[in-house]
């Protein structure tokens, strides 16, 4: 019992060969099948990288934009400020230059009274 198939070195050999043949036969690429819906997969994909490259765009323009607002409000209310300085500034000298001519008046109305009186009490004296 112990032979039952009666087989041979060579019929070994043969039955060897041919297993090392199948264990080769599994690491050799196999010849793959084409994706139906590869095109249909690739144009999906396309699609969905150029809604997000759009929407990447239009987020940065809205950045952009929020930038040059900002930008803009910062740059009115500057010369918003600056004009209300210079507003201030020639407020103040109007003020200062309607004193000055007030204090002038005020004097010349004095130094005329004052000749006034001089007149008078000249002609009184008289």
């Amino acid at each position: 019992m112990r032979d039952l198939k009666q087989t041979g070195f060579a019929d070994r050999l043969a039955t060897q060969a041919e297993a090392k043949k199948a264990l080769l036969a599994r690491f050799k690429p196999k010849p793959s099948i084409p994706d139906p819906d590869f095109d249909r997969r690739a144009e999906k994909l396309a699609a969905e990288k150029e809604a997000a490259r759009l929407e990447k765009e239009r987020l940065k323009q809205e950045k952009e934009a929020e930038r040059l607002a900002a930008k803009e409000k910062a740059r009115q209310e500057a010369e918003a400020k600056k004009a209300a300085a210079e507003q201030a500034k020639a407020q103040t000298a109007e003020q200062i230059e309607e004193e000055r001519r007030n204090e002038r008046r005020e004097r010349k109305a004095a130094i005329k009274a004052e000749q006034r009186a001089r007149r008078a009490e000249k002609k009184t004296r008289r």
